[in-house]
This record gives structure tokens, C-alpha cells and sequence, in this order.
């Protein structure tokens, strides 16, 4: 009898480790997972957070503190993306900042996370991570490059960081896909064929 139970624990504490979510905010620190038992955290301060609704999401909000913002959506199961989510984020972000360009310096992929690097109007840099879970999506832009930098060295040690850091800048997001979507259609109910 010992075994079994034994085995069924090792079992719950498995499938408990392979579901614990990639991305989560507790206590004014954004947590990550970066595999099963590792996790990195990272605090932030002076935060504003905004709860975002849609008749097609569980659960959405964005973030704005001095050099964070965040957006988290939480789709329906029964909701479906309109496209990839990140290519609508960064369109909503041109638009928003109404800007003249934003030419792609780095990308990097991991397992449920993308980096990316930008440099904008030929001025300054932008650094985007977007993380992706099953009917989550998780999209940052980190103006300082400091989580950036530190979430991506939990991926490969030997990461370096070779782009000019902002020293201050000033930048309002007042952008959300969820508050847009009834207007840009960006996720809708997942049409099924008979």
C-alpha cells in the first residue's frame, strides 16, 4: 500500500511542478518560472494596475511602474487569436507611440519566452518579452533593459548585453489589446465547423 501511495504522490507532485504557470505577480514581484523548480523573481515599484475587461477573457490587466509595463491576458478557452498575439502587440505599440521606426537588434527564443530588442526612431531602445502559455499571454516592455538583461542570463548564462542602456526616459503606455479589441478584433470566439 505504501508504494502506491508513494507513487501516486510523486505523480501529484509532478504534474504540480509542470503546472505551475510561467509568469505570475505576487507581493509587487514578478515571478517566472524558468523550469520546473526554479524560479526568478524580480520587484517592482510605484505600480499602477489596471484591470482590463472582454466578454472573450477570464482574466486581463496591465502594469505601468517607472520602467515596467505589462500586459496579462487570460483568454477563454473558447476564444481564439486573430493572428500571433505578439506581431497585434508591437502594431498596437507603433500606433500608440506613433512611431517613425522600430528596427528589430536581437531576438531570442526560449521554451515559452521570446526577447526582443528594439531601437526606436533611431533614439533610443525598447526591450519587449513576451511569454506565451496555454490561453495566456504575458507581453513587457522594459525601457531600462534591467529585467531584460537579468531574466534572460537565467536562460543563457553567457548572455550579454551589448545595446546603450537608457538613462531617462520618459514614456506613457497607455495601451492594452483587451481595451482595443472590440475595436481592432484582435481575439474572438474559436468558430467551429459541423
Amino acid at each position: 500500500m505504501g508504494i502506491i501511495t508513494d507513487t501516486i504522490k510523486s505523480i501529484f507532485q509532478t504534474l504540480n511542478k509542470l503546472s505551475r504557470p510561467y509568469f505570475s505577480l505576487e507581493d509587487n514581484q514578478l515571478k517566472f518560472k524558468i523550469d520546473s523548480d526554479k524560479f526568478f523573481y524580480y520587484s517592482i515599484d510605484n505600480l499602477e494596475i489596471k484591470t482590463r475587461h472582454d466578454s472573450y477573457v477570464l482574466e486581463a490587466y496591465t502594469i505601468n511602474s517607472d520602467d515596467i509595463y505589462l500586459e496579462y491576458i487570460h483568454t477563454d478557452v473558447d476564444a481564439n487569436w486573430n493572428g500571433l498575439p505578439l506581431p497585434h502587440f508591437i502594431e498596437l505599440l507603433k500606433t500608440n507611440l506613433k512611431l517613425n521606426s522600430m528596427d528589430l537588434l536581437e531576438k531570442k527564443e526560449f521554451k515559452h519566452y521570446d526577447f526582443l530588442t528594439y531601437k526606436i526612431n533611431n533614439e533610443y531602445i525598447l526591450n519587449i518579452i513576451y511569454i506565451y502559455e496555454l490561453n495566456k499571454d504575458i507581453f513587457i516592455i522594459d525601457t531600462k533593459s534591467n529585467l531584460y538583461e537579468k531574466l534572460l542570463k537565467n536562460f543563457d548564462k553567457s548572455y550579454v548585453y551589448n545595446f546603450e542602456k537608457n538613462k531617462n526616459i520618459a514614456l506613457s503606455f497607455n495601451l492594452s489589446l483587451v481595451r482595443n479589441n472590440a475595436i481592432n478584433n484582435y481575439f474572438g470566439l474559436n468558430s467551429s465547423e459541423d
